[in-house]
């Protein structure tokens, strides 16, 4: 077992699909992560020697990930609402924000934004 950023990760995983694991990373940054550190793209976690690892952790430190940027979002969205704009009301009702239809094909957009309307309290 490796440890990546605080997470253990078995060896047999690719580093690539362990790097997407984390909230804010997604194929083209793990890519960009792992050519800057000269790691393969089929190479797995057990195969990193540790001054890689560490390096990885550096840079991930570095990034804004897991709860800072869910925060970070949270934040800008309740900006939008207490500033009273479009977008924030469009929010706090649960509504499509970015100009999708809403005549017919609205249950995948209350879906996802059941979540932010049930914090409305």
């Amino acid at each position: 077992m490796v440890f990546i950023f605080g997470v253990n990760f078995p060896e047999q995983n690719l580093v690539k699909r362990s790097l997407e694991t984390f909230y804010g990373i997604g194929p083209q940054v793990s890519q960009r992560i792992m050519a800057r550190f000269h790691i393969h793209p089929t190479a797995k976690v057990g195969e990193l020697i540790q001054p890689k690892i560490l390096s990885i952790n550096a840079e991930l430190t570095n990034m804004k990930i897991e709860n800072d940027l869910r925060r970070h979002i949270q934040d800008n969205i309740k900006r939008l609402r207490d500033m009273g704009t479009y977008r924030g009301r469009r929010h706090a009702m649960g509504l499509p924000v970015r100009g999708q239809r809403t005549r017919t094909q609205i249950t995948t957009a209350r879906k996802l934004n059941r979540i932010e309307r049930d914090r409305r309290g």
